[in-house]
């Protein structure tokens, strides 16, 4: 019990002190980690488990979906990325399609990997410019 506050105590720290590009990247992990635990339920036969996961999976990429500024091109490519992965996620869910949620479980890794690759890029170029 005390393990589990101190441990969600951090959490809440961490969130309340991360800066923007930092959440981004902690809900990019918030998003792998329960599709892991849903793949991985589904693999064991814990449907319930698995769906409660993808839930939770597909909000964070419907947060993402939602917080997309449509002014910019790169934006519009994003969403449609979010949308196939929302599509994989829901799929996965109500066909029970280990192979879907695999699906987007890459592509979810794939855009985690270019932020973290563009949070990289900024940080230097702010450096630099010190």
């Amino acid at each position: 019990m005390v393990n589990s506050q101190i441990a969600n105590a951090y959490k809440n720290q961490q969130v309340m002190t991360a800066s923007p590009e930092q959440l981004t990247l902690l809900l990019y992990n918030g998003a792998l980690r329960f599709l892991n635990e849903s793949i991985l339920a589904m693999e064991q036969g814990d449907f319930q488990k698995s769906h409660n996961a993808n839930m939770r999976a597909q909000a964070i990429v419907r947060e993402f979906m939602h917080t997309l500024d449509m002014k910019f091109e790169i934006s519009k490519d994003l969403a449609r990325l979010y949308e196939y992965t929302e599509y994989c996620l829901i799929q996965g869910n109500i066909k029970k399609d280990v192979e879907q949620l695999k699906h987007a479980k890459d592509v979810l890794e794939d855009l985690r990997e270019g932020w973290t690759g563009a949070m990289q890029q900024t940080h230097v170029a702010r450096a630099g410019a010190r």
